[in-house]
């Protein structure tokens, strides 16, 4: 899935889908109470969660009729309010992607896959 995006100066812009995981990741990342991503495939209820350079692994994209469609696998830290860290994730993922790359989000999934103690 490549995402065109027409330009004001005659010609065309794709962004990359790499790319907007990465700007996913980075926001999530920029969350309060998000410690880290975390692998969408779970086996054998094992959580792991990603280094920063495997951000776009806790992360999926696709592109709906109206929009981006976005899942977020996210770790959150222990003691934070899980609804408002959800709420505002949602928030800022949906400012990210449609303020820097561009793209309408039409539905944003936050998947809690562990607690981390600090």
């Amino acid at each position: 899935m490549s995402l065109n995006q027409g330009s004001s100066i005659g010609g065309t812009m794709t962004v990359a889908d790499g790319v907007i995981a990465d700007l996913i990741g980075y926001a999530a990342l920029e969350t309060f109470g998000v410690v880290g991503m975390a692998s969408s495939n779970i086996h054998d209820g094992i959580v792991r969660m990603l280094p920063r350079r495997a951000l776009r692994h806790g992360v999926a994209v696709e592109k709906g009729e109206e929009g981006l469609l976005i899942d977020l696998c996210v770790i959150i830290l222990h003691g934070v309010n899980l609804v408002t860290v959800s709420k505002n994730l949602v928030d800022r993922v949906r400012f990210v992607v449609e303020n820097y790359a561009d793209q309408k989000v039409s539905d944003i999934s936050v998947h809690i896959q562990g607690v981390r103690v600090p």
